[in-house]
């Protein structure tokens, strides 16, 4: 497995109009997988999440000549991939008129149908207890959960406070319990 090539490297040589292609592969390379794992916790669809993993290193391409640095490459990608999963499933939610709970169910009912969900009873519990969570909640309860990113790290992407974070987290953690305990 080639080593990672760290994001100062990446930058520079994206800078570089002869390099730039080989920089935007070795980005995919590093962080491909972590976007997409993100995207699919968001939306559950394999297809879904490719289509909008896509769709994310469109945007990250077309914009990485202006990224500052004024976060992390991925703090900043991750941000990217978290509105676009929010804008698809709000266009989800007004193209099928459906309700927030409604589409919860949906998407639980895609994960149980799911080929490429190969989780044990329990993760596919969790999984449609989580799914029952508000998108931001749901957000917040996979970065920490799953990512297990700081809640610093989060803010940089959600543009929210840390209180509010740590709040919306202990209340998340609290539903999927409450969801959990109360179906055994």
């Amino acid at each position: 497995m080639p080593t990672q090539v760290d994001d100062a490297e990446i930058l520079r040589k994206f800078q570089d109009e002869h390099t730039r292609n080989e920089a935007f592969n070795l980005l995919l390379n590093k962080y491909q997988q972590k976007v997409y794992w993100h995207i699919r916790r968001m939306v559950i669809d394999h297809d879904d999440a490719d289509d909008i993993v896509q769709d994310v290193f469109i945007k990250v391409w077309k914009n990485l000549p202006g990224f500052r640095n004024d976060s992390q490459l991925y703090t900043w990608m991750y941000r990217i991939a978290s509105n676009e999963c929010i804008t698809f499933l709000n266009k989800k939610k007004q193209r099928n008129n459906i309700s927030i709970e409604d589409e919860a169910y949906n998407l639980a009912d895609t994960l149980a149908d799911s080929s490429y969900f190969n989780g044990d009873a329990a993760q596919k519990k969790l999984q449609q207890a989580i799914l029952t969570l508000p998108e931001k909640q749901r957000l917040v309860f996979n970065m920490k959960y799953y990512d297990d990113m700081k809640y610093e790290e989060m803010s940089q992407v959600l543009g929210t406070s840390v209180g509010a974070l740590k709040a919306s987290f202990h209340l998340a953690v609290k539903k999927i319990e409450t969801i959990l305990l109360g179906e055994d």
